[in-house]
This record gives C-alpha cells, structure tokens and sequence, in this order.
C-alpha cells in the first residue's frame, strides 16, 4: 500500500518532492496510525461488499471499516455477520487481492472472539475492530477480548475506540470520563492504534446537527470536547494517542430546491451549470475548512462515510515543501541544543525546542503522505488523483 498509489508513477514524479512511503498492514504501529488517512466505513451488510473493498483500494483507500453497529438495523446484524464472514472468507481466497487495512466495527465484545472463529483463516485479512461509544467501563471487555482474539490465533490486532459517550460531552462527567477513557487505553497501548471522535453522537445528545457549511468546531459544545480530548489523549510527551478527525456528512448537493427557480428564471444554460458549479465548490469548502482545523487542533486523518471525501483528506495530509523545509532544519544535529533560526522561506522564526514535537510529527506525516513539489499545492494534487 502507499498513498497516491493510484496516481502514475510519471505525475507522482512531478507532483512529489519526496514520494509517500509503501507500507503493509504489518509495519510499525506508529507508522500504521500516521496512515490511517481517510477510514471509509461501510456498512457489513453490502451484497458487493469484497468487490466494494477492492474497489475502494484501487482508487486511493488505504483503511476501511465494515460497520456492524450504527450503520445497520438492529435486525440485521445476524446477516451482516454472516455476509462478512462470507465476504472477506471470498477476498482470502484471491492471491492478487490489494485490500486496505480493514477493522471491523462491533457492537458487543462477544462479537469479537465469535467473528475471529468465525473467519478462520481469512482473519489474517483484518487489522482490528472499531469500539463502539467507549469509555473505561464500557472499554475494557472489548479490549480483553481483542487482546484474547489475538493470543488465540497469532495475528496481531489492533483497537480503534470511539470516543462518543454521553458522558464525554457532559461537562460535569467530562473529566473523570477522560481520565477512565486514559486508563483503558494506557493499559492496552501496544494494542491501540488510534482514538475515532464520534461528532455525529455529541450532537444527537443536544439536538444539533451542522449545516454543510460549517465545521464540526463551529458547534462550540462540540469544539469544547474536541479540545479537552487532545489536551488529555493526545498529548506530544509520549503519553499520547494519535486522534482523527470527525466525520463529514455531506457529500452531494441538494439541488431540488434551485430546480424550480432555474426553470423560473431566464437563465441560459451555460449560467445554470456555473450556479450548480459554485454549490458544488460551497459544499466542498465546509469540508476542506474542517479537515485543514482537524491538523491545525492536533487531529489525523478523518473519519468518511463517502468515497468523494477521500482524495480531499489525502490531498490536505501531504507536506508541503515549505513545512518540510522548516522540519528538517528544526531538527538537524547540530541544532539539538535549542536556539531560534530564519526558515529557508525567510518568512518565519523556527524554535528548535518548542518545534520540535511539531517537527518529528511533520516528517513522519512527511514519510507516508509525501511532500509536495515546490510548486505543487492541493488543488494539482486534488486534480491528479481526480484524473486517474
């Protein structure tokens, strides 16, 4: 796998200074939880599902999650286990199979042990399971049950917890449910590969749900949490959990109501394409303002419900040459005693010791998304993978 694998090797040539790095779903877990990227979830119960996850793989998904809980019925989790089953039994079986990470989002710890039977030897396609609403009550029979998973058969597993308790967002229970979340994850690091905001729940509690032009962090109860996650889950000593951005829920216009004022209206033709353009590129902007303040508040990667929003993410995770520039100088040998620089842009300070956490995490982002060409921004980037 590497990202912008898709794209030809000629135009990855010109639009990378340093092209992405390939990976497997055995490399390091540090470089695994960098690479996340755009998470497509899925729901279980796709009758195509093998031939969805291939397709998606070809086309730039690097880790997908085949959702038993919020996705589906409650009536048909029976079936989706079984189609699961049945589905990644039939991606095993094909030698030239390119697959993505793949998690598997359960609802019960039960699930776990009773699927990984289930599979047998097409387990070895899985890389973990997602962990619904957790907190440390609710967190560790999930997590005792992956890590018995894995001592049953071999194959190293990974959790993704979702933080979207109630009791997260409450402000009176916040703490102590941060402080309990800490503990369980802490106590399973080796197994924890990354830590999923669960936004679309924060918002049921209270009612709310943002437009497509606004951002998870507009939503100041939401934003509030966001914050309190980072400061205690995600902090830059070590003792931190890589943490991914919210879902963005939009992902076509709603143009049904326009359609009567452009067949009211004396508009030629050419003019109702460049009004359907300009939402089109509305739309787009809620989410690329929400993924460029997911980086700029300690988040990586995102949470996606549609394949549109994939390229987006990746497109905005590739280092520029400038932030690249800046990393490297920062952490030269010579500078490890401190001291402040001019950037080679010569339009910035560089602290060596207060960048440095920022520096380290650059270049290893640098490792598996690339760092752009000088002259390559998002837009040819986001053109690139668009064309292929």
């Amino acid at each position: 796998m590497r990202h912008f694998g898709q794209i030809a090797p000629e135009v990855r040539k010109r639009l990378f200074h340093q092209e992405p790095c390939t990976f497997t779903a055995d490399s390091p877990a540090r470089l695994l939880s960098t690479a996340l990227g755009a998470t497509l979830y899925s729901p279980a119960t796709r009758p195509r599902l093998a031939e969805d996850v291939l397709k998606q793989a070809a086309r730039g998904v690097v880790s997908m999650v085949l959702c038993l809980e919020d996705s589906i019925d409650d009536a048909e989790v029976p079936a989706g286990e079984e189609n699961l089953v049945r589905q990644l039994d039939d991606l095993a079986k094909r030698s030239d199979a390119d697959v993505p990470l793949l998690f598997v989002r359960v609802r019960t710890p039960e699930q776990i042990p009773d699927l990984v039977r289930r599979l047998g030897p097409a387990v070895r396609l899985l890389s973990g399971f997602v962990l619904p609403k957790f907190t440390e009550e609710r967190g560790i029979p999930f997590l005792e049950a992956l890590a018995a998973a894995e001592a049953a058969t071999g194959h190293r597993l990974f959790a993704m917890p979702v933080l979207e308790s109630p009791d997260l967002l409450y402000r009176e229970s916040r703490v102590q449910t941060l402080e309990g979340i800490f503990r369980a994850v802490d106590k399973y690091r080796d197994r924890v590969l990354a830590l999923r905001l669960g936004v679309t729940d924060f918002c049921s509690s209270y009612g709310l749900r943002r437009g497509p032009d606004m951002t998870a962090y507009d939503v100041q109860i939401v934003a509030s949490v966001i914050a309190d996650v980072v400061n205690m889950l995600a902090r830059a000593d070590g003792t931190g959990f890589t943490v991914t951005g919210p879902v963005w829920e939009y992902f076509r216009v709603q143009e049904r109501m326009f359609k009567p004022q452009l067949r009211q209206s004396p508009f030629l033709e050419v003019q109702a394409v460049e009004l359907r353009s300009k939402l089109i590129e509305h739309a787009m902007d809620g989410l690329l303002r929400e993924i460029s303040l997911d980086r700029a508040n300690g988040l990586l990667g995102k949470t996606c419900i549609h394949p549109s929003h994939v390229l987006p993410v990746h497109a905005l995770s590739v280092v520029s040459h400038e932030e690249f520039s800046d990393a490297q100088d920062i952490l030269r040998p010579e500078r490890c005693g401190g001291g402040v620089l001019r950037s080679a842009y010569t339009n910035k300070m560089n602290e060596v010791k207060p960048h440095r956490a920022w520096a380290e995490r650059t270049l290893l982002r640098a490792e598996v998304f690339g760092v752009a060409n000088e002259d390559i921004g998002f837009v040819e980037l986001l053109a690139a993978g668009l064309s292929d």
